[in-house]
């Protein structure tokens, strides 16, 4: 049960407010941290641990996300048992081990065990903070809540590549992961101090097989939680494709050099645009109708673009790349948050097991089919282009299904 002062967004404590958003955004920008910041050293890094193909540094983004996929299994049920801080203590020490393996890599193979780690462990406090914003709100104001956390994680994305190349400029690569290592080291900490738990002792589950095939079943059954974490998964797969080849587009194929951090920024900086703007917009028009219409603006731009693409033979002028895929992560902005604030709408009772699905869903799906984008690459950008437009729209059709009515509120 919502506690009053929780229910009711105007008796919040602004300054406390603030405070948790901060906190979680810290925690879930650890993701987001470990893959752009390294983004400006895969060539080294492939370069120095014997790398083969080009295409082969893309699983350093990759393996993390296999690891996120197969720790969200984990926590989620966990922190229904446990608790949500014990949980998530757990995922920060175990991406503390993989990042000072990463450190100490010696080998591709080493390398992507530590990657696999950080990512393992990294589900802890992407997919907790999920149940545990879930814990204190629903409804609008858990999308409000949640856009707020993701205004702040997309604008990592904008800093983190720099961050990054300003170690290069300064040190090793491994450096990188230094500077994750401490980064880590600080939430945990400060999580620790500052976060109370919210799982009450008498809502918590037992850690037992049959409960979790049970509440799992039902997250599975509903059209909402698994519907939802489905179009959530079609979307984010092109994104992870981009992720996984941004590097290769703008640093390479466009020959930006050392400006590749601030090209990267600016096309991240869209998302957070697009994520504040949405904690505004959800309220007055509601989760289902900017989602509906973020969809179609993304399918839209990305059918329009293809045949322009096809017309410079996949790599258009750099101006026309940035302007499409700016605004189509404007529109990518708005469905991050609404979906899966819509996939856990109906499954408060269940959410730490209910996020645990949802998450590995969509983030199992946007490793198959966003990991096949990337290895398309070929130099040119029409691999990704057509990422887009497959995945919009089998993401838009998925939705129109879950709703049966397209402007339902």
């Amino acid at each position: 049960m919502l506690k009053q002062a929780d229910a009711n967004p105007q008796n919040t404590s602004e300054k406390g407010l603030a405070e948790f958003v901060a906190l979680l955004a810290l925690l879930i920008s650890l993701l987001a941290l470990a893959i752009d910041a390294i983004l400006p050293a895969l060539a080294f890094m492939g370069d120095e641990l014997a790398v083969q193909s080009p295409n082969d540094v893309q699983w350093f983004i990759l393996a993390l996300f296999i690891g996120l996929g197969f720790g969200q299994l984990v926590y989620g049920p966990l922190s229904d048992s446990v608790g949500r801080k014990p949980a998530i203590y757990a995922g920060l020490v175990l991406f503390i081990l993989g990042t000072i393996l990463c450190i100490v890599s010696w080998s591709f193979a080493s390398m992507l065990a530590g990657r696999l780690l950080q990512g393992f462990g990294v589900a802890g406090p992407r997919i907790v903070s999920t149940a545990l914003i879930r814990d204190k709100y629903e409804g609008r104001m858990m999308a409000r809540i949640v856009s707020l956390t993701m205004t702040v994680f997309i604008l990592v994305p904008a800093v983190a590549p720099a961050l990054g190349q300003g170690v290069l400029y300064i040190a090793h690569w491994r450096w990188i992961f230094g500077l994750l290592l401490s980064l880590g080291l600080i939430a945990l900490v400060w999580f620790a101090f500052r976060q109370e738990e919210t799982l009450n002792p008498e809502s918590r589950k037992p850690f037992a097989l049959d409960h979790l095939s049970a509440a799992a079943r039902e997250a599975l059954k509903n059209r909402f939680a698994s519907g939802y974490a489905i179009a959530s998964g079609l979307i984010y797969a092109p994104f992870l494709g981009y992720l996984a080849t941004a590097q290769q587009v703008l640093q390479e194929q466009y020959q930006t050099g050392e400006l590749f951090p601030y090209y990267f920024g600016l096309i991240a900086l869209s998302v957070g645009a697009s994520s504040f703007s949405n904690a505004k917009l959800v309220l007055q028009f509601g989760m289902r109708r900017l989602s509906m219409f973020a969809l179609l603006s993304l399918c839209v731009l990305a059918f329009g673009f293809l045949p322009i693409a096809w017309a410079y033979a996949g790599e258009p002028p750099l101006w026309m790349f940035l302007a499409w895929v700016i605004t189509s992560f404007f529109s990518i902005g708005m469905l991050f948050a609404n979906f899966n604030a819509m996939a856990m709408e109906h499954v408060g009772h269940i959410a730490g097991v209910a996020a645990a699905v949802i998450g590995t869903i969509s983030t199992v799906l946007a490793v198959i089919f966003g990991g096949f984008i990337a290895q398309l690459y070929d130099g040119t950008i029409l691999s990704v282009v057509a990422g887009f437009a497959l995945m919009g729209t089998l993401s838009l059709a998925t939705m129109y299904a879950v709703e049966k009515s397209p402007v339902r509120r």
